[in-house]
């Protein structure tokens, strides 16, 4: 019997890993990387039970099981931890936790662990309330659709489309700069649709070593290559009527191009080692933030391939052409991080919000949430201009008193303003300016 199973934890590989598990034993899966999103999906759905992990940023594991365990008496949790100790196993336990798993474990050792959960599932004694704070952030929701904030018009025709589009499954290509959150509306896509309660797989192509990416996707046979031990299927097969989410669809390889290409047209896929195709039942979303159509002009993308991936093609704009949703999704982000941090949600100056209006958002909405996230640790109650990075606070000057510099020089003011708005972290500004870690570097030396 399939349930509906929670996974949370803030690394990647391993959500993806437990999903895939999970989805093989015949289960829908909901994986979320923190415990706010967590929360969000808890309210949300009808859930059986919670995996989660200790060790995370922002709100702990630890603190999530103690809340669930108190208002959603319900959902059994099982713990699942890389830094196992005796300490932390009786505390989870004390806590509400009804197993502890630690990492990492096998496919049968978790279901095992998940069959013991159910079985001790506690009986059901208190309903959930709702308190002030949490009808502040529901009643900000009405400007929001599966994830998506904004009243801008380019967001709305957007959600028009996604809602057209629900009750089919079309292909959907998603493109946009980077930082405009191009999975969160492939997750919408996903979400909004008939296949709700089926599984959701990202796959990030750019992220995916080329050599791995064809066998990760479409899986592999016993001895197809060395190292192939046994039978493993790929993220198409966990996929089964769900969606698969191709981020960075621009990086795949021509061999994976062509193997994309038949199963966009079969509607089926063949192992890596096997002759056997298997019919599958898949929605495709892609994403890129490159421009595929030059690419297949210069002879590096299949053109056949960008016909079938671009049935529907949504765009998702930059924040700086959608300055009206600057205020909500700040506030948005004011209560995520407040919540999350266990703060007062501090209140914004009136003199902050043209600053952050005219602002250019070179990171789009991920820099947008990291300076809010930044505003609430360093405020002390009120945001003031003065708590802004300093580059926001540079007036522009008129264009008849811009001195002219060169190409170089503008790129690498640019280069440096994305890292102060990331706390200087090379990595996501290399991802925000859409560049290698190493490129990022040697623009830098």
């Amino acid at each position: 019997m399939s349930s509906h199973i929670l996974v949370v934890d803030d690394d990647r590989d391993f959500r993806e890993l437990v999903t895939r598990q999970l989805e093989e034993l015949g289960h829908i899966v909901y994986p979320v990387g923190n415990a706010v999103d967590a929360l969000d999906m808890i309210k949300g759905n009808a859930l059986d039970l919670l995996i989660t992990d200790l060790q995370m940023p922002g709100v702990p594991g630890m603190q999530l099981v103690k809340y669930v365990s108190e208002k959603y008496p319900d959902i059994p949790v099982l713990v699942a931890t890389g830094f196992p100790s005796v300490k932390g196993a009786v505390e989870a336990v004390q806590s509400g936790a009804v197993d502890y798993l630690v990492k990492p474990f096998t496919k049968d050792e978790l279901s095992a662990a998940i069959g013991k959960s159910l079985a001790n599932t506690p009986t059901p004694q208190v309903t959930p309330t709702i308190d002030k704070k949490q009808q502040v952030d529901q009643s900000q929701s009405s400007a929001t659709f599966h994830g998506i904030i904004g009243n801008s018009e380019a967001i709305k025709r957007m959600i028009e489309m996604i809602s057209r589009i629900n009750n089919t499954n079309v292909t959907v290509l998603v493109n946009g700069e980077s930082g405009t959150g191009k999975e969160l509306v492939a997750r919408a896509i996903h979400y909004s649709s008939h296949n709700a309660k089926s599984p959701f797989v990202a796959v990030n192509c750019g992220g995916i070593p080329e050599n791995l990416l064809e066998s990760e996707l479409f899986g592999y046979t016993k001895g197809a290559f060395t190292g192939a031990e046994s039978n493993r299927a790929g993220f198409f097969q966990a996929a089964e009527g769900g969606t698969i989410f191709l981020d960075e669809i621009g990086n795949a390889s021509q061999a994976v191009q062509q193997r994309l290409l038949r199963v966009l047209q079969e509607k089926e896929v063949t192992m890596i080692g096997s002759q056997k195709p298997q019919k599958i039942d898949v929605r495709v979303v892609a994403a890129t933030n490159s421009d595929l159509y030059s690419m297949v002009e210069k002879g590096t993308f299949r053109e056949d391939l960008y016909y079938r991936l671009n049935v529907i093609n949504l765009h998702i704009p930059p924040l700086r052409d959608r300055t009206d949703d600057v205020r909500l999704l700040a506030e948005f982000f004011l209560n995520k991080f407040s919540k999350e941090f266990d703060v007062q949600r501090p209140q914004m100056d009136d003199a902050v919000w043209p600053i952050l209006n005219t602002y250019s958002w070179p990171g789009n909405v991920r820099e947008l949430e990291n300076t809010i996230q930044r505003l609430v640790i360093l405020a002390d109650g009120i945001i003031l201009p003065d708590h802004l990075p300093p580059h926001f606070r540079q007036s522009s000057p008129s264009p008849t008193r811009h001195p002219l510099r060169s190409l170089e020089e503008v790129e690498r003011e640019h280069i440096l303003r994305v890292l102060e708005a990331t706390d200087n972290n090379k990595t996501k500004a290399a991802e925000i300016l859409g560049i290698t870690r190493k490129t990022l570097r040697q623009k830098l030396s």
